[in-house]
């Protein structure tokens, strides 16, 4: 099961401050939740295997997707591509990482997702897509008491949108924007939108970098999509 985004465009007629200080010694408590964490972190990865997914052999890994975008644009006709920059956010439960502690949330290190299993989500139409890492991998990831992880990048995505000229310079177009599971099936992973097709996708007032277009809005679903690997 893939999810898709239409982008709906029209043609148009021609510092930060550092502070530095003496750092307070943590306090006991602090120290305590350090320890109690890192056993529990110590606990969850014993045995751990990131190559089986979630539920494996008894139900569907469900990922829940929502979508901010920070800029939309430019758009090449030339090439039929455009760029996108997202904020990309995911969600799934994993049981086998289910834990007590003094905290629901527990924050993570974004090195940890290397450890554990992920979704193998890609881009169909994607041409090129880049994770930014500067200063460092732009990426978060929390894991809720019962299992529940939510895993946000930072994406710039290049991807085609095939376009009718015939029109020009009045025409307009639907770009599109696929994804899904690369090597699992609907019978093991499917993709649903975090809060329906209404909210789960959002744009930047001041995202748009069009010059000859304007962005008019979007529309979201979802489809299976057949491929051959």
């Amino acid at each position: 099961m893939g999810l898709w985004i239409f982008f709906l465009l029209v043609n148009l007629l021609p510092a930060a401050r550092a502070v530095v200080g003496h750092r307070e010694p943590l306090p006991d408590d602090s120290r305590d939740n350090i320890t109690i964490f890192t056993r529990i972190l110590d606990r969850l990865l014993d045995g751990y295997d990131n190559r089986l997914r979630p539920g494996l052999g008894e139900s569907v890994t469900e990922v829940r997707t929502n979508i901010y975008v920070t800029s939309f644009g430019p758009v090449s006709d030339t090439d039929m591509e455009y760029t996108i920059d997202v904020f990309f956010r995911q969600s799934w439960r994993d049981e086998r990482l289910k834990f007590d502690g003094p905290m629901h949330v527990l924050p993570l290190n974004n090195l940890l997702a290397s450890k554990i299993w992920t979704p193998d989500t890609f881009f169909h139409n994607g041409k090129k897509s880049v994770a930014h890492n500067m200063t460092t991998p732009n990426k978060l990831l929390r894991l809720v008491d019962n299992g529940t992880l939510l895993y946000t990048m930072r994406l710039t995505i290049h991807a085609e949108c095939p376009m009718h000229l015939e029109d020009f310079p009045m025409d307009a177009h639907a770009c599109p924007l696929k994804f899904g599971s690369y090597a699992y099936t609907n019978n093991e992973v499917i993709y649903l939108w975090t809060q329906g097709d209404g909210r789960s996708v959002a744009v930047a007032e001041d995202g748009s970098r069009l010059n000859q277009y304007d962005l008019l809005g979007h529309v979201i679903g979802k489809e299976t999509i057949s491929s051959s690997t």
